[in-house]
């Protein structure tokens, strides 16, 4: 398994039992998610509501498999963005085979714990209920006051140590229908797709446009999303896994908080990845903030879609500008589809798939080693490499060891012009299209034989 691996997805044993973690603001739920899951992965912050989606992660125990969906505060009262994130803990406990209820045992019972109880108790799923921050002997007396709110037994835990954590899993499997035990490996799912971009370009909104319903809290604030949330959507006649993505908004050396742990996250989510569609609000210029995330996804060797949001926003000098823009910034980019299109409306998000698969294709391309040698021998004869100091290296002999990004090792007689490597990569895309992807060129110069 991958060290980053947040499937909800139906393997072949059968489909996996889920989990909704749920409870009021700063009650320590992503904290115990952490804990269930074995691994830091929940963005973990002590002030209410850094975690605002429902975000899906695997977990194991007793050689059972179960997915955990981690929700933001629920609190039943909410208005606004509050309000966005109350509907998505309900959804959450609508998908779910059971529920985990998260109570703050130093705080007890509050009104708005027992509004939630009400809630719970009328969607007759089972309950788990898990007194939180039970760090020593006298914080355990006091959890069994929570008896009162009629959930059955509270078990006792402390998310931050771990204290009570393995009674507790046992309850939840307890809770959770029978399942076979099953493994999850990405290889070979469905293709993963990462929505990536600064805040508030309007990644959100296309992720709920492509699944047509708002599974992802979206307000004008920018920065609203701090986890990667996993989603399956068919399109089509394909299911796709799309991976949204907190806006890139620092370097991560100078971000803080939960927006240093959310950087990660992002990066984290591209190397996930096999194809990242890059969103950028096309009423706005190409800033360093969004070459520096082209830069991370040429980095990881991912296939690139370029994606402009806000199209109904362009007049016409903007859209002059804009192509001035594309010329001048995106000049080395000129491989990636490009598409334009409106989240809010929907206008044009139909093109984005088949963007993808074109990209996908090119990821995937491998040439013969006789085609490529045969090809890279003409353009040879036609284009010979420059005379340097009197001498001028040739190619000996190539291959192309590996795809997904199409790489390619070129043996030669001594080391080639970096102009020299960057036509060669032009000529292999004019040939042999490789659209939507980086290519990987790595040179293996003959060494001089010693006399």
């Amino acid at each position: 398994m991958s060290d980053y691996d947040v499937d909800s997805v139906e393997a072949d044993s059968g489909p996996t039992p889920v989990l909704a973690v749920v409870g009021r603001p700063n009650v320590g739920k992503s904290t115990l998610v952490n804990r269930i899951i074995g691994r830091r992965e929940a963005v973990v912050e002590d002030r209410p509501g850094v975690t605002r989606d429902r975000v899906y992660y695997d977990a194991h125990w007793a050689g059972r498999a179960f997915t955990v969906v981690d929700t933001g505060g629920w609190d039943p009262d909410a208005r606004g963005m509050a309000e966005s994130i109350r509907a998505q803990a309900e959804v959450a406990v609508t998908l779910a085979d059971a529920v985990l209820f998260v109570v703050d045992a130093t705080v007890g019972i509050t009104d708005a714990d027992e509004a939630v109880v009400r809630i719970l108790r009328a969607s007759g799923k089972p309950v788990v209920l898990a007194a939180n921050k039970v760090d020593d002997a006298r914080t355990e007396a006091e959890a069994y006051g929570l008896w009162n709110l009629g959930l059955g037994e509270p078990w006792a835990v402390s998310a931050l140590h771990g204290r009570g954590s393995g009674d507790m899993l046992d309850a939840i499997l307890a809770a959770l229908p029978e399942t076979p035990a099953q493994g999850f490996d990405e290889v070979g799912g469905p293709r993963r797709i990462a929505i990536v971009g600064k805040p508030n370009v309007g990644k959100s909104s296309l992720l709920n446009m492509l699944a047509k319903e708002d599974r992802v809290v979206v307000d004008n604030a920018a920065g609203t999303t701090v986890d990667p949330v996993d989603e399956l959507i068919t399109l089509g006649d394909r299911t796709w896994r799309f991976i949204d993505t907190a806006g890139i908004r620092k370097r991560v050396n100078q971000a803080s908080g939960h927006e240093y742990y959310a950087s990660l996250r992002t990066t984290t989510a591209i190397d996930r990845a096999e194809v990242a569609v890059l969103v950028l609000d096309a009423s706005q210029i190409v800033s360093e903030q969004d070459m520096r995330i082209i830069q991370t996804i040429r980095d990881a060797g991912r296939a690139m879609v370029i994606a402009f949001n806000k199209w109904d926003l362009v007049d016409e000098e903007r859209r002059h500008y804009l192509e001035r823009e594309i010329e001048r910034d995106l000049v080395q980019l000129t491989w990636a589809p490009r598409i334009n299109f409106t989240a809010r409306t929907g206008w044009h998000v139909d093109r984005l798939v088949p963007a993808i698969e074109k990209a996908l294709e090119g990821w995937e391309t491998r040439i013969g080693t006789g085609a490529l040698n045969t090809f890279l021998g003409r353009l040879v004869a036609e284009h010979p490499h420059p005379v340097r100091s009197g001498k001028q290296p040739k190619i000996l002999f190539a291959t192309q060891p590996s795809t997904a990004p199409p790489t390619f090792v070129l043996f030669t007689s001594g080391k080639l012009d970096a102009a020299y490597e960057r036509f060669i990569e032009r000529r292999l895309r004019e040939e042999f299209g490789f659209v939507g992807t980086p290519i990987i060129i790595n040179q293996k110069p003959r060494e001089k034989r010693k006399r």
